[in-house]
């Protein structure tokens, strides 16, 4: 793979970055981007996550150089975007990628290699090994017209890899796939990583992100609200726990209902959910006493979903009291 920023220099770093729309007449002014400051660490895979419209597709046209900004900068590998070899070591797939659609699968990934001015004998191997890793090899001298939905976004990370990238921005690579694709996107993604390349990738397909980011940036209505890693987040908001006991007397179990918000029994054992901390504290005791065996303690952590739609429900009564 082509060689890393330097150790402990981010693959991108934003500081207030912004942009603002003006469209129709009167030139209404929108603001899709507000005061961004983004570090993104090299290596890992980091999602980039938001509800459509939150201002994700506006961030990478912004770092790719599709589009100037009104204010702030950003850095990608070590270098100002907008320099031409800032993008030289950048694999990008769009949200919505334009294919040459008479091109055969190896015909198009051939001309991509030539964009980068990779020699003949060499992109013609790499075009080979890329169709076999996203598992188009039987493919290859097949139309791009004749492909499916995911085949095309498999063909188009293919085409994000050709110039093997250090750092590879993804735009909403999962959406429309059915869940055998997004099951082959998400293990490419984590193959790009653990090949020491940085993944950024936008999504709205919370689920994906949860199972295979390191670190996130939850973006709503255009400004960041949280960047970090996805267990941390996760277990800052544990406010509940799952105890699973056995052998115990149904005369017990029903003498601690008081104690617990729920109880349930499942087979030979009994399920108790009860707030984190001496409520839990005091349960453990309890079942100590009845001599019963304490099978599992589990903290229940909300999904990243659940985070998501209170923060954005939050923010959007923010927005509307300002409106006022």
């Amino acid at each position: 793979m082509s060689e890393q920023v330097a150790r402990g220099e981010p693959a991108i770093a934003a500081r207030d970055l912004g942009k603002v729309y003006r469209s129709g007449l009167l030139r209404r002014r929108k603001v899709a981007l507000e005061s961004l400051d983004l570090d993104v660490p090299t290596g890992g895979i980091f999602g980039f996550v938001g509800h459509n419209g939150a201002g994700k597709t506006t961030t990478i046209k912004l770092l790719m150089g599709l589009a100037a900004p009104t204010s702030g900068t950003a850095i990608v590998l070590g270098r100002p975007v907008g320099e031409p070899r800032a993008l030289e070591r950048v694999g990008f797939l769009p949200e919505r990628p334009y294919f040459y659609d008479y091109l055969t699968g190896g015909e198009f990934l051939d001309f991509y290699g030539q964009l980068f001015s990779i020699p003949k004998a060499e992109r013609r191997e790499r075009a080979r090994r890329l169709l076999e890793a996203v598992e188009l090899g039987d493919e290859a001298d097949a139309q791009l017209r004749t492909y499916s939905k995911g085949m095309l976004q498999r063909i188009g990370v293919a085409q994000a890899l050709i110039n093997d990238p250090a750092l590879v921005i993804l735009d909403e690579p999962m959406s429309g796939l059915d869940p055998a694709g997004r099951r082959l996107i998400r293990n490419l993604i984590l193959t790009m990583r653990d090949e020491g390349r940085t993944v950024f990738f936008s999504s709205h397909i919370l689920s994906d992100v949860e199972l295979i980011c390191d670190r996130i940036g939850i973006l709503i209505h255009g400004r960041l609200h949280y960047t970090g890693g996805v267990r941390e987040l996760l277990d800052r908001h544990v406010d509940r726990v799952e105890v699973r006991a056995e052998g115990l007397p149904d005369e017990d179990a029903a003498a601690l209902e008081g104690e617990v918000e729920e109880v349930a029994r499942h087979g030979n054992q009994w399920l108790f959910r009860v707030a984190e901390g001496v409520p839990q504290q005091r349960l453990l005791k309890a079942l100590a006493r009845t001599g019963a065996s304490v099978v599992s303690v589990t903290p229940l952590r909300p999904s990243l979903e659940d985070l998501f739609m209170r923060d954005l429900t939050g923010a959007s009564k923010d927005r509307e009291e300002a409106g006022r």
